[in-house]
């Protein structure tokens, strides 16, 4: 028997169907960290300005504090568990491009970066310093100084960016664009 208010909730979360019975107001930090167990998607200022709960939601970054289940009902999903390289368990370009560029401290704002950096490098393989810079504005580190993760951003633009290998054919690192 469902509580008053639940109601059927689907989504594709990290390439996997998921089915459950919430209510429609619960917010998609809660589904994904309290329903689905995803806890790499963080909590820390609840008000959409610190980029901790960041997600990608039908490709695009947004801040899983501020979404609604009804409003990501039926949507792709990707948290920060849903990034790897060629297999499950090797990290992303992207993950392996901040530890390489200490792009991260205490790691908490971390999951977040690295979900904005691979919505930013989707959109611009090989991003300018104002592309990054307006990329990562939505994410805050209280701890790096922002160097570091400004360098892997660079480093994992490099290994994604697809490069021309003749006029018919190109060629990317594998794992890059999923």
């Amino acid at each position: 028997m469902s509580k008053p208010l639940e109601s059927d909730w689907a989504a594709v979360v990290n390439g996997e169907e998921k089915h459950l019975e919430i209510a429609q107001t619960t917010r998609l930090v809660d589904v994904l960290r309290t329903h689905l167990q995803l806890t790499g998607t963080k909590v820390s200022c609840e008000v959409g300005r610190c980029g901790a709960c960041m997600v990608l939601m039908d490709g695009e970054p947004v801040n899983s504090c501020l979404v609604m289940a009804y409003q990501c009902d039926g949507s792709d999903i990707t948290t920060i568990e849903g990034l790897h390289g060629d297999e499950k368990g090797t990290l992303h370009p992207i993950q392996q491009a901040f530890v390489e560029e200490g792009g991260f401290q205490c790691g908490y704002c971390t999951p977040g970066m690295v979900i904005s950096t691979k919505a930013l490098l989707d959109a611009h393989p090989e991003p300018t310093q104002e592309q990054i810079e307006m990329g990562l504005c939505g994410n805050l580190c209280r701890c790096t100084g922002y160097g570091g993760i400004i360098r892997a951003v660079h480093k994992a633009g490099e290994r994604c960016a697809i490069k021309e290998t003749s006029a018919e054919e190109t060629v990317s690192e594998p794992g890059c664009r999923t």
